[in-house]
């Protein structure tokens, strides 16, 4: 009896003295275009993602669980974007892929995705990038039919019946016309002219001369910049009076910046609701968020948040839902973002489905105008 009581006592001292091991953290993998022509795109995605994951270990993890974060930046370099979606998956190991910042980065990296099974949270608006529905891969900008939509819907009750396009030649750009001219037919909008432009072009005024010349009464700018900001002086310097749309790819003051602000006053584009949230009505669900995000991220970077950084705000917190729901796994965290409902973020509240692995609908836009440098709520 004595020896069990030691035996006993022996094993009560080994437990109490050894240290209880922490869980294993969970290791998230981004490819942001940090650097190169899409940085506008990529810093504030970095910034915002290191900056969540710095809040959520300072408070232990989520659900005891530390984040390991690993970022690469791409340039905005599709072949680049493929190389190092495969160094996060084979080499760090990574759970879940945030990124790339834009659509064709994403259309390059897809394939890696699928073929090795690891969630990839897409930070670029292209429709294609979920539709068809690809297993293991999501994405948080609403879909550029969305934005098309709420253009047209702006245009139609101003009795704008008639467009002129001019898309940039990539993939943002290239899926966006497409969007667009197939809306225009369901709307009944006439595209009376369907000009594009090349990603690397410092002068549209070609193009423009001939919109000018059209029966056009109004024109949809689709691109990032610099090509947007290119075309709004063009606009100006060619005397152009009919109404310039941008798209969203444009939504954030680097665009009013480089346009010029005297330039792109009365431009008019669908924006998340970051940019205007001061100005939402009483109540909006999505106020609280938006608020605290804004004075967090200028707490830490100097700077007001950005629709694009959003996106990444959009990712952790899908993720989190995800972690918070016991998934750590690749698989595991795929299913459970299939899974997400009625989340409110950043960009819109996301509810996901097997057949909809965006979550967004109409909702997730407001239709702005620029306004003496700044955003307000266009009427």
């Amino acid at each position: 009896m004595r020896k069990l009581q030691l035996v006993v006592a022996f094993i009560i001292g080994l437990l109490l003295s050894t240290p209880v091991l922490a869980a294993e953290s969970i290791r998230i993998g981004a490819l942001f275009a940090i650097t190169g022509p899409a940085s506008f795109l990529g810093e504030p995605e970095r910034n915002t993602l290191e900056m969540l994951v710095k809040e959520a270990n300072g408070k232990g993890g989520i659900k005891g669980r530390k984040l390991e974060l690993v970022v690469y930046d791409t340039q905005g370099d599709a072949t680049k974007a493929v190389q190092l979606a495969t160094k996060l998956i084979k080499n760090d190991k990574v759970s879940v892929i945030v990124g790339p910042s834009t659509t064709g980065e994403t259309m390059a990296v897809i394939p890696v995705a699928e073929k090795e099974k690891t969630p990839l949270i897409s930070c670029a608006a292209g429709i294609k990038i979920t539709e068809p529905v690809k297993k293991y891969v999501f994405k948080t900008p609403a879909n550029d039919h969305v934005a098309a939509e709420r253009i047209f819907n702006y245009m139609l009750a101003k009795k704008q019946k008639s467009v002129a396009l001019l898309t940039v030649t990539d993939g943002f750009g290239s899926s966006g016309r497409e969007q667009l001219k197939e809306l225009a037919k369901k709307k009944g909008i006439s595209v009376v002219v369907d000009e594009t432009y090349g990603p690397k072009d410092t002068d549209m005024t070609a193009q423009l001369t001939k919109i000018k010349g059209s029966k056009a009464e109004a024109i949809i700018c689709w691109g990032t910049n610099p090509g947007p900001a290119i075309i709004t002086r063009n606009v100006k310097q060619l005397g152009i009076r009919i109404p310039l749309y941008q798209s969203h790819g444009v939504a954030s003051k680097k665009y009013i910046e480089l346009a010029g602000a005297d330039n792109a006053e009365g431009v008019i584009l669908p924006a998340g609701k970051l940019a205007i949230y001061d100005k939402l009505k009483h109540g909006d669900p999505q106020y609280k968020l938006l608020k605290e995000y804004d004075q967090a991220y200028k707490k830490a970077y100097g700077i007001e948040a950005s629709t694009f950084g959003g996106y990444a705000y959009d990712s952790f917190l899908l993720i989190s839902e995800a972690i918070k729901s016991g998934a750590s796994k690749p698989e595991q965290i795929r299913d459970s973002l299939e899974k997400v409902k009625k989340m409110v973020s950043v960009s819109g509240t996301f509810s996901m489905s097997s057949s909809d692995h965006n979550g967004l609908d109409l909702s997730a836009f407001e239709m702005v105008k620029i306004s003496k440098g700044d955003w307000e709520i266009a009427k």
